[in-house]
């Protein structure tokens, strides 16, 4: 029996080779956007989740309360992990780490006379312990039990030394910000996995950083993270109620409470509104799985939309079947049939399309997806297409065998009303999707378009930053004087970190000012620099002065921006004494607010102190016209006056970019996902309009016979459709308004979902449902008249 369906299936295709190319097109189309879809879900939900201590494995985060919100805080005071570990029974192991990375630092590695970057983490001795990196040299309990231990990742090792295992035991010395260290290579690390937010090429020991920077053993000091394995069966709820006042402790005046989260949580649950977990990239994940479901309803409505429009094809043949005995049961397996097959040769063609486009898909959304081969993922495929199969062949299954042989036979069977609505319905839903998908590619584009184009407060334009290191680091005013007499180089400076950061920056809450009260907590962005940084970067003073060496020595002297001013409830505030970590300073200089982080964020009150020799980054200003020759002429410089230390550029546009790397990845598959579901409407309309011109064929020729011209005929044909776009938009603009504002109050700065997009979508709509349409419309006007007389 199944054969005998399979057989009548394959004639059928043959038969209506149209309708059967829309189909499979539209399937195929919305199965391969489903399943890269999938790959990239599936890789976002299991990103963090490989370390075998998964479930155990767990963060500490700090909260604190300022000026009524609640503040959530990854970083955590520089004793804490092992405080913990002795304190609390529940806790098996905890690892301190601070990673520089996060910060834009990164190090300069050297064995002999072969110098690398590399980005380092300092961490506890329990590192790889907890997390589950896996060596390929070393005992994981013991490489960094002493303090002069270094671990390196097996790339590193090959960078250095050739091999992993002639790397063990060698030295090598490091430098950063100042620090400098020998040490020697304990172990060799396995290059770390892509689904990965803990990114090295060495590990060191956070017992050399203590003795390195002795204020991160101060309980008063926080940059670190901390990182704990709690024991199997710990009641999370209580462990939280246990640790809320554990720094007070050892530090009575804190004002930061502790909770812990699910390590691997971070990546897709990483925000926070006013101490509550308030989503983070998991909105993204839910976004793309709800498109991949829409689309393949899509393609699924076109199939059933033509399956049931072009019944009239298929009446006798359901008539004779019904009248020498076949039961509806029959009826329904055997167009249930011919749906799956076509659902089976759509992935088929699906397959071919995802090997086709997953490297163009890895490009656009930074992954290094693969299709893995394995029997759960194919018979997850054939569940999928088989289920999709039966939902898109399920309705003209039941339609066409309801029919009675009798009135079949006698050619009475007419389009039902439900039937109609039915089929109205699913184009106005399809309408609707589409016309959501437009808004959202719009109104996602002017975003991005608008945080790239707003003034930032300074000039980003052909700023570059680097490492200051090496000879730089004791001699860096005879190296500025140097850098800005090489052509090109407008101006120079130094500074603590680059102005654009996304979280890592240096704070502190260590500011008085008169009139300062114990409810004003204010967590000050903090950035030591040296002359002529507020120049190079063009930020505008608002009132006072910058740092100049006119004045003879601004060691005590502080920059504030407004929103720190207006914060602290200062008038007239330039020559306001003030106190920074005990030590009495004097505001000299406002300048204007300018961001520093992405425009999700507000702007931060913050301070410049003048501190040249704290600095630990060059920016220099260059001059359009001559990067590619004033960057050869400052490496040059460099390696002249700094030997041994390699110079990496970043220019500060390219930093600011990085900011809003996940928006511009969701405004390319935006604008290409509804590109599909335009493509897989259109086909369908496409295959509707087909079928309509040719039921009305002898209407056609009526019309034509009677003086009607072919445009007559084409808005006539064309009427119909365009008619169902009326409540099409009235569905989708306000799911539209209402959805895109919800992702625009993710931005503190944000523009306007205005009417132009609106119209713009309509606009785009009407063109493609236009071009669906006309194109069989005029196709059927333009027929013989003689010959559409003859159809019937």
């Amino acid at each position: 029996m199944l054969k005998y369906h399979l057989l009548i299936a394959i004639r059928n295709l043959k038969k209506y080779k149209g309708s059967f190319l829309i189909n499979l097109v539209g399937l195929s189309t919305g199965m391969a956007c489903a399943f890269l879809i999938y790959l990239w879900v599936n890789d976002e939900m299991n990103f963090d989740k490989f370390h075998a201590k998964d479930k155990q494995l767990f963060q500490v985060m700090e909260l604190s309360k300022e000026n009524g919100n609640i503040l959530v805080h990854e970083g955590t005071q520089g004793l804490l992990a092992e405080s913990m570990r002795k304190d609390l029974p529940e806790v098996e192991s905890a690892v301190p780490v601070l990673s520089l990375d996060k910060q834009g630092m990164t190090f300069a590695v050297k064995s002999g006379d072969k110098t690398v970057k590399a980005k380092g983490i300092f961490a506890g001795d329990q590192f790889f312990n907890a997390f589950s990196f896996p060596l390929i040299s070393g005992n994981k309990s013991t490489v960094l039990e002493s303090k002069e231990n270094i671990v390196i990742t097996e790339s590193l090792a090959k960078s250095l030394f050739g091999s992993a295992d002639q790397s063990i035991g060698k030295i090598i010395e490091w430098e950063m910000a100042g620090l400098k260290m020998q040490t020697q290579v304990s172990g060799v690390a396995a290059n770390s996995p892509d689904n990965n937010s803990l990114n090295f090429d060495f590990v060191l020991t956070y017992s050399a950083l203590l003795d390195k920077i002795p204020n991160f053993r101060q309980w008063w000091n926080e940059g670190a993270n901390t990182y704990i394995v709690l024991k199997e069966g710990t009641n999370i709820t209580a462990f939280n109620d246990k640790i809320k006042d554990f720094v007070k402790t050892y530090h009575p005046t804190t004002i930061f409470s502790l909770f812990v989260r699910p390590y691997s949580s971070a990546y897709l649950f990483g925000k926070y509104e006013n101490g509550i977990q308030a989503g983070g990239r998991i909105a993204y994940v839910k976004l793309f799985s709800i498109i991949a479901i829409f689309i393949l309803v899509i393609a699924c409505i076109n199939f059933m939309n033509l399956a049931t429009a072009k019944a009239s094809r298929r009446l006798k043949e359901v008539g004779i079947k019904k009248a020498v005995g076949s039961s509806r049961k029959e009826l329904i397996i055997q167009f249930l049939s011919e749906a799956v097959l076509i659902a089976f040769l759509s992935l088929a063609a699906a397959a071919l399309l995802v090997a086709a486009f997953t490297p163009a898909f890895n490009a656009i959304t930074g992954k290094q997806l693969t299709i893995p081969f394995n029997l759960s993922l194919v018979f997850t495929c054939f569940l999928v297409t088989f289920i999709t199969g039966i939902i898109a062949g399920s309705y003209p299954a039941f339609y066409l065998s309801s029919f009675n042989p009798v009135e079949v036979l006698k050619g009475k069977v007419k389009n039902s009303i439900g039937e109609l609505i039915a089929r109205k319905g699913l184009v106005i839903f399809q309408l609707v999707v589409s016309l959501v998908f437009i808004i959202a590619v719009l109104v996602i584009h002017n975003q991005v378009e608008y945080v790239q184009s707003k003034n930032l407060g300074y000039n980003k334009s052909n700023v570059v930053s680097f490492d200051k290191e090496g000879a730089v680091q004791t001699n860096g005013s005879a190296y500025l004087t140097g850098l800005k007499k090489i052509p090109g180089v407008l101006n120079a400076s130094f500074i603590t970190q680059s102005v654009v950061q996304n979280g890592g920056s240096s704070t502190t809450y260590g500011i008085d000012w008169p009139g300062k009260t114990d409810k004003d907590l204010i967590n000050f962005v903090v950035r030591n620099v040296d002359y002529n940084l507020i120049e190079t970067l063009g930020i505008q003073v608002a009132s006072g002065r910058s740092f100049s060496p006119a004045f003879g020595s601004d060691s005590a002297g502080l920059i504030f921006n407004e929103t720190a001013i207006k914060m602290m409830g200062l008038k007239n505030a330039v020559g306001t004494p003030v106190e920074m970590w005990d030590k009495k300073m004097q505001i000299i200089g406002v300048v204007k607010d300018f961001h520093i982080s992405s425009l999700h964020e507000a702007i931060e009150p913050m301070v410049f102190r003048f501190e040249p020799e704290r600095t630990m980054m060059v920016m220099a200003k260059i001059s359009t016209g001559k990067e590619k020759e004033t960057l050869a002429a400052i490496a040059a410089f460099n390696k002249e006056f700094n030997p041994g230390f390699p110079v990496e550029f970043k220019f500060l546009d390219d930093a600011y970019q990085a900011l809003y790397v996940s928006e511009q990845r969701v405004s390319s598959l935006s604008k290409y996902f509804a590109g599909l579901a335009i493509l897989i409407s259109f086909l369908g309309l496409f295959g509707l309009a087909a079928y309509n011109a040719e039921v009305r064929t002898k209407e056609i020729g009526i019309r034509k016979v009677l003086g009607a011209s072919v445009s007559n005929v084409v808005l006539t044909l064309s009427g119909d459709f365009f008619k169902l776009l009326i409540p099409g938009v009235l569905i989708a603009f306000p799911l539209a308004w209402f959805g895109m504002n919800k992702w625009l109050d993710g931005f503190a700065y944000k523009t306007a979902v205005g009417a132009n997009v609106f119209i713009i979508a309509v606009g785009a709509i009407f063109i493609v449902t236009l071009a669906a349409v006309s194109i069989q419309a005029i196709k059927a006007a333009l027929a013989n008249p003689v010959k559409s007389l003859r159809t019937e």
